[in-house]
Parts: C-alpha cells; structure tokens; sequence
C-alpha cells in the first residue's frame, strides 16, 4: 500500500503562487488516482484537483480552475499541485490522497480514498 506525504505549504501573499508536493512513501502512484482535498476552519473537507496517474487524465473543482494545475514526475511517485493567484479564501489545510478507485463519479468523493497524508497548510494573506 502507499502512504501519501505531502509538503510545500506555507504563507503566500494574495495573488502569489505555491507548489504542493505529494510524495509516495512505501510504493509508487502506479494504478492509482491521487487527488487533493483541503480543509478551512469551520468548513468541510472539499475537493480540489485529481489525477489519474497511469494515463494522467486531470480533474479540477470549478473554485479552482484556471488557477490550479495538477501534475506528476515521470517516475509516478510525486503529484504535484501548482497554484497560482491564490485567494484569502484557499487559505487551508491541504490533504493528498490516493484511491484505487476507477468510478469517475467517486473522484472527488473523499470516501472513495483509502490512504491519506497529514495535511499541509496554506495560509494567503497580506
């Protein structure tokens, strides 16, 4: 099984950019989707981007589109999530996860992953 770690969070101005990182602990993303959720305070956990790994078939939540590019290295074994004009509102708490789920309506249903990373966090503000 794999174990997602993510890393790259931190503070960004608004309008700044980021790059999360996931990175496989254990195996590889081969055969896996992996997406991201994040997490505000007070709110519920919502999806934000997925990745078929294999083919690399993207998926993206309308909050987000057009600003966030969901990515993979050649040895499938990191995602990447590039973010650009952030938001005082994308301030969270930003979950990876992986799913061997190939349902395309679970894709952005968080019980459909099995395995998940500790989270890292996303704070813009000026």
């Amino acid at each position: 099984q794999v174990q997602p770690v993510e890393s790259g969070g931190g503070l960004v101005q608004p309008g700044g950019s980021l790059r999360l990182s996931c990175a496989a602990s254990g195996s590889s993303f081969s055969s896996y989707t992996v997406a991201w959720f994040r997490q505000a305070p007070g709110k519920e956990r919502e999806f934000v981007s997925a990745m078929r790994v294999n083919s690399g078939h993207t998926y993206y939540a309308d909050p987000v589109k057009g600003r966030v590019t969901i990515s993979r290295d050649n040895t499938k074994t990191t995602v990447y999530l590039q973010m650009n004009s952030l938001k005082p509102e994308d301030t969270a708490a930003y979950y990876c996860a992986a799913s061997r789920t190939t349902i395309l309506s679970a894709i952005a249903n968080q019980n459909a992953y099995a395995y998940w990373g500790q989270g890292t966090q996303v704070t813009v503000s000026s």
